[in-house]
């Protein structure tokens, strides 16, 4: 690579790169697919392994030849044998994850809950429970040609979860990372904070964090930040879109002492290339110097010794003694109408799009369902009237004085939480991974000396509000790599019918979750009409398919916006096709314009700030979903 800034440049050893983000489309896939191609052309045996198993996006831009597909298959308990099953309800009980009920007739096992822990089997008497084997998702496997330098090729793996199978993905991101490179391995990491993101960069060399100047990007990078130094992990960060308006970022680097390695500009052919699946340093050769660079500063950091600094303003809880509400029953009486507004992806403006709802709503109860990443607050300013602590699980220790070495919590752990040290016919100690486990207590239940200690665990903060709109409103926030977010969005969601069914209100409005996981799947069951918002890019027609089987699936209305719609008429048009065929209305188009940003930037709703195009379009959209969800 003549006049390039990786030219004579001594290699590093092999390097494993995770490209994350707080929040969906901040610019992370566009990164590593341009850094890979970059590497890959600089003579490096790249492997790119996309992590992000609800909505892979990288094989949409770097078009690896697919060589071989496998199955991920799963034990799982599907169904109980009513002539052994004596409705005892221990199997309830058990689990954690509230994935199954017992009532007088029968006992209901709810598939897209269920994580497959397999603590139902264990406390079974009767061995009523039936397990089978079924496919949680399915692995590819492929190679890249280099289009940069003739040659060279790229090793590509990527994996896709099962619809409806949302508590599966870390296991899932564990079979796409045993396929490691013995170079440069770039994983492509699902968004957010939660333990899909937490399995995709405990082990890496380091992690990049792309991020944004807007309060949404700046909220979102605080809370990987957190996540990343809570498992061991100092990051860096890359500023997308980097046209500040104001200091907020760079004042909050500078606090956490965070190395900035790059900034890529805010520049609409950037956006047009990305939206029809194209490789920008491939396009726009002038941005080829750019990624290079940044590859500099990322083989300096990883030769760096990296110590982790401590979490800005962290008031850990784990040793409070919380109130810890019970779960949210959901109510057999009559609900209000239930709007859930989400996207495939991130970064499509499903919550500028649901702050505007909120503005034009009056007197609706809103409820902010994306507990993993929340920024509907940084617009409706909610004043906090009531909050609570969330318990999803168990934390689980052993106690090395009562363990007696027998490994039966090792050997029925499902998660490979449990760390086995020494050597069989020596002295062995067994010791649980506190970032590996999933609080389910399988190792508490099988433990024959009671060595395994548990005590609940603090997943997250609930709030009961009030918005500056006078609205009652209900959010949370899940904790620094936590599980089960389904389960809190479950609590948000049922909070917010009960406020709407208290102060006779017909409709609760929700922020849902992106993507087709654990939270997302609460966030839709049973809700009056699902809300889509959507770009036109190719990772945008990519996922929209994914949601709307999802929304198939669970048997909810749909609707579709388009965001952004002037950016690519011809990935607009996929879209209308699409959701053609699976009898969902487009419901309306909002064009490209800067002045969602604006507002923003301003703490504002866009019907609030702006009287132009743009707004027009979104009172037209609020009229017309009004009148779908009324019928």
């Amino acid at each position: 690579m003549e006049n390039s800034a990786l030219s004579g440049r001594r290699y590093n050893d092999m390097m494993n790169i995770t490209i994350a983000s707080g929040k969906g489309g901040t610019g992370k896939t566009l990164v590593a697919t341009n850094l890979a191609a970059i590497w890959s052309a600089a003579g490096r045996e790249v492997t790119y392994l996309d992590c992000d198993v609800e909505a892979p996006n990288g094989h949409l831009f770097l078009k690896p030849r697919i060589e071989k597909e496998e199955a991920i298959e799963i034990l799982s308990p599907v169904s109980v044998d009513p002539d052994k099953c004596t409705k005892c309800g221990l199997c309830a009980k058990a689990c954690t994850y509230n994935a199954i009920a017992v009532t007088p007739k029968e006992v209901i096992i709810f598939p897209e809950l269920c994580h497959v822990c397999g603590a139902c089997t264990i406390v079974c008497p009767e061995n009523a429970i039936i397990e089978k084997v079924k496919k949680i998702g399915h692995l590819l496997h492929g190679s890249r040609l280099n289009s940069l330098e003739e040659g060279v090729t790229m090793d590509y793996h990527y994996a896709l979860l099962e619809t409806g199978e949302g508590g599966m993905s870390p296991r899932l991101i564990s079979r796409v990372k045993e396929f490691s490179g013995p170079d440069i391995t770039i994983n492509d990491s699902p968004p957010g904070t939660a333990c899909s993101a937490v399995e995709t960069a405990m082990d890496a060399d380091l992690v990049v964090l792309v991020t944004d100047p807007t309060p949404f990007g700046i909220n979102d990078l605080k809370l990987a930040v957190e996540m990343c130094r809570e498992i061991g992990q100092e990051p860096v960060v890359l500023v997308n879109r980097a046209e500040y308006r104001d200091d907020a970022l760079k004042v909050y680097c500078r606090e956490a002492e965070l190395t900035v390695i790059g900034e890529i500009p805010d520049d609409r052919e950037i956006a047009e290339v990305y939206s029809s699946g194209d490789l920008v340093v491939e396009k726009l050769s002038r941005y080829r110097l750019l990624f290079e660079e940044i590859i500099v500063r990322i083989e300096s950091e990883v030769e760096k010794e990296r110590k982790v600094k401590p979490i800005p303003g962290s008031d850990k809880t784990e040793d409070q003694a919380p109130s810890l509400p019970e779960l949210s029953e959901i109510s057999d009486g009559p609900r209000p109408r239930e709007l859930v507004v989400i996207s495939g992806k991130g970064g499509t403006g499903k919550t500028s799009l649901t702050a505007s709802f909120a503005a034009l709503s009056g007197s609706s109860v809103i409820s902010d369902c994306d507990v993993d990443a929340a920024d509907l607050h940084l617009i409706l300013n909610p004043e906090v009237r009531e909050r609570g602590f969330f318990s999803g699980g168990v934390v689980a220790k052993i106690d090395q004085n009562r363990c007696i070495s027998c490994g039966q919590c090792f050997e029925k752990c499902r998660f490979k939480a449990i760390d086995k040290e020494g050597e069989e016919g020596k002295s062995v100690t067994y010791r649980i991974d506190p970032l590996a486990c999933e609080g389910c207590g399988v190792c508490a239940l099988v433990c024959p000396v009671e060595a395994v200690i548990t005590r609940p665990a603090i997943n997250g903060e609930w709030f009961v509000s009030r918005t500056r709109f006078n609205q009652s409103m209900t959010h949370a926030k899940l904790g620094i790599a936590e599980e089960n977010s389904g389960r809190l969005v479950t609590v948000v969601r049922e909070k917010a019918v009960d406020l709407a069914s208290a102060e006779s209100s017909d409709k609760v409005i929700i922020d849902g979750s992106p993507g087709t996981g654990c939270p997302v799947i609460a966030s839709l069951t049973g809700a009056s009409y699902a809300l889509i918002v959507t770009e036109p890019t190719v990772s945008g027609v990519h996922d929209l398919k994914r949601i709307l089987d999802l929304t198939r699936h669970f048997g909810v209305a749909s609707g579709v916006v388009i965001n952004k719609a002037d950016l690519n008429r011809a990935q607009a048009e996929k879209i209308i096709s699409m959701a053609g065929e699976y009898q969902a209305e487009i419901v309306g188009e909002i064009q490209y314009d800067r002045v969602v940003t604006d507002a923003q930037m301003e703490g504002l709703s866009v019907v609030e700030y702006s009287k132009g195009e743009v707004t027009e379009s979104i009172k037209n959209i609020w009229n017309k979903v009004n009148q779908l969800i009324a019928n």
